[in-house]
């Protein structure tokens, strides 16, 4: 018997674990070489990994809601019954033993939510549209993975009935929450079998955990619990808090010069582009800038070891359809110009929101951009972005009488202003370090001159 171990795959740098969300064999199962095996989430990204190679599932080591640290064996294939039968199986292959391989089978990023509260894969949308299948009658399709999702084998089983004439199975309407406290309480044993499903899903925190305990429903009030990528934010925003003590500095910034340059430009601009001019390449270009000048800003922490980064890599924040927040990253922003910034933030915004991101795109920046501005927000203190460093805010634009000093004398004058906020970690960034690099950007975009 020649076995292959099939291994929890390392989605981006700084990923330490997946959870497993939905498997799509089980053992016995005989599969192809690039069947989806299971569904990974992780801090960064959902997948559908593929098999890596063609056999039966004799081993299944971890079951849905599991976390697992990357590299650890999750199932394991006999190859040498490869080929012997078909199956129509779905295998969501975790990726293979190497890093290599399991970026080779190049997963899909981001599952895609279609409804308020389910989660639909890439594979199964690309199924429903084929199918012809809309949202409503999507959403009525019972899931039989993790939490009630809807797999592959689930779409492809609902479909061939559908063309045979046979009656479809559908998702019972939820129940409504109940009114009262006086509802019928969960039973010990309902309680003993979705305690450990729930710790088991929990990502591994270097710190405890506090416990939360289930809020018991009372009139007037819905409990809602949290989706998956809500909760990998709330872990994660509140980990930056415990680990690093957060100073954040505010400047307000002369950004005139900035305003008439985009209204003269704009229209030009997007007919040579292909793209609308907005304001934040010109600030990811001053970022970036700020990095290189002071590199001491681009550096994340391990232990009492700083970790200087060679690669300018900068993040932009994008809010999502469904509310949620990812962080598409600029790879090398030092080394493009405008034009090309310009193109960058535009792309990975539009990828964002159509859940297309690749893993290596939500993966190794070295610096964030988060814009509330968009919110018309004047300002705030935006918590870092783990691991690094400093993250800066920005605000919206306004426009405020100020005094200019001219040769004549002091004037007041209608100008644009904007609040930019940098949140650091003042472990390795202290106020004068965080004071002249903000000043850096604040005055690179006051002297805006393209």
């Amino acid at each position: 018997m020649s076995k292959f171990d099939i291994k929890m795959p390392k989605l981006g740098e700084s990923i330490t674990e997946g959870t497993i969300i939905s498997w799509s064999v089980q053992v016995g199962d005989v599969i192809q070489e690039d069947d989806v095996l299971f569904e990974v989430n992780t801090a960064k990204v959902s997948a559908e990994i593929p098999a890596p190679v063609a056999g039966k599932i004799i081993e299944i080591l971890f079951k849905e809601g599991d976390t697992v640290p990357v590299g650890t064996v999750v199932a394991v294939v006999d190859m040498s019954g490869e080929g012997e039968e078909d199956s129509d199986t779905e295998v969501a292959a975790p990726a293979t033993a190497s890093d290599s391989a399991a970026s080779s089978a190049q997963p899909q990023a981001v599952t895609a939510k279609v409804a308020d509260d389910r989660f639909y894969s890439p594979v199964v949308l690309q199924l429903a549209r084929e199918a012809k299948i809309q949202k409503e009658e999507l959403d009525t399709i019972p899931g039989t993975g993790y939490e009630g999702r809807l797999s592959k084998k689930d779409m492809k089983n609902y479909i061939a009935r559908k063309k045979s004439g046979a009656p479809a199975p559908v998702v019972s309407p939820a129940p409504a929450p109940a009114a009262s406290a006086s509802a019928a309480p969960a039973t010990p044993a309902a309680e003993a079998v979705k305690a450990p499903q729930q710790a088991a899903s929990q990502p591994q925190q270097p710190v405890a955990q506090p416990q939360h305990s289930q809020p018991a429903p009372s009139e007037g009030v819905e409990v809602k619990p949290m989706d998956f990528v809500r909760k990998i934010i709330s872990d994660h925003m509140v980990m930056s808090k415990r680990v690093s003590p957060h100073v954040t500095n505010v400047v307000e910034v002369d950004v005139t010069k900035l305003v008439q340059w985009r209204e003269k430009n704009k229209d030009a601009f997007f007919r040579r582009e292909g793209v609308k001019l907005t304001y934040m390449p010109a600030i990811a270009e001053a970022v970036a800038k700020a990095l290189a000048a002071y590199p001491q800003v681009n550096v994340s922490v391990d232990g009492y070891n700083i970790l200087y980064k060679k690669h300018i890599n900068v993040g932009v924040a994008v809010s999502l359809n469904d509310g949620n927040l990812i962080v598409p990253v600029i790879r090398d922003a030092d080394r493009l110009n405008l034009n090309g910034l310009a193109q960058a933030v535009n792309t990975l915004a539009l990828k964002a929101r159509d859940n297309k991101l690749t893993p290596d795109e939500i993966s190794g920046g070295t610096f964030t951009i988060t814009n509330y501005g968009s919110f018309k927000m004047l300002f705030g203190t935006p918590i870092i972005n783990q691991p690094e460093v400093a993250i800066l805010g920005v605000g919206s634009i306004e426009k405020k009488p100020a005094v200019i000093e001219t040769p004549e004398g002091d004037v007041i004058a209608i100008r644009h202003k904007m609040y930019l906020s940098l949140s650091y970690d003042h472990r390795v960034v202290d106020g004068s370090l965080g004071g002249n690099f903000l000043h850096f950007i604040a005055e690179y975009l006051e002297k805006w001159n393209q």
